[in-house]
């Protein structure tokens, strides 16, 4: 997994509360047995109408925030079934970086699982970002995890509070398998002592 230290993107919008994971991946594209290409079904039911027409609306649609990586929301953000298949399709479409009051839990564990950063600031905080994101075109946010600070080219300045071994987890790049990794010296050795034991009984 790719190590995150600092990120500068454009901010993209969605200004919904409570919005579920079947939104985010609608249950319809789950068949896939790769853990890529869903980013193209992101929020699909909002994106396209039922002829698979483009819905202009839509914010992420917009041609102002085409290739945003900044994700900003509303509250209870990942609420829902726990498929991991809804960070996939936002780290696929490009989403580095989701910015909201709060998650549920299952969906903001599996962001870290996936080198996605998942940021909680107040519900001011998050409006605040809302408002310059909608004032300025192309308005884009730098993320800075080694020290925990979200800024703009304007003078923003926003602290954020990550728990430690998840945020170890980010700057290192490692998952739950990596991290098991890190002690392949020691399994090793458990291994073949064993394997000795084994060989002796």
């Amino acid at each position: 997994m790719e190590a995150f230290k600092k990120h500068t993107g454009l901010v993209g919008p969605v200004d919904r509360v409570n919005v579920d994971t079947d939104a985010i991946i609608p249950k319809q594209f789950l068949k896939r047995i790769e853990r890529t290409g869903f980013g193209q079904f992101l929020f699909f039911e909002w994106r396209f109408d039922n002829q698979g027409n483009v819905i202009p609306e839509f914010s992420l649609n917009q041609p102002r925030y085409q290739g945003a990586s900044v994700l900003i929301s509303r509250a209870n953000f990942g609420c829902g079934s726990s498929r991991e298949h809804a960070p996939w399709a936002i780290q696929d479409y490009g989403f580095k970086v989701v910015i909201a009051p709060s998650y549920a839990d299952i969906f903001y564990n599996n962001c870290f699982k996936n080198g996605i950063l998942p940021i909680k600031l107040s519900e001011e905080q998050v409006e605040q970002l809302f408002q310059r994101t909608a004032k300025q075109e192309g308005y884009k946010l730098t993320v800075d995890l080694e020290n925990n600070k979200i800024t703009d080219d304007q003078g923003l300045s926003i602290d954020f509070e990550l728990d430690e071994h998840r945020r170890q987890f980010l700057l290192q790049g490692l998952d739950d398998i990596g991290l098991t990794l890190q002690h392949n010296d020691a399994i090793a050795a458990y291994e073949e002592a064993h394997k000795a034991r084994l060989a002796y009984n």
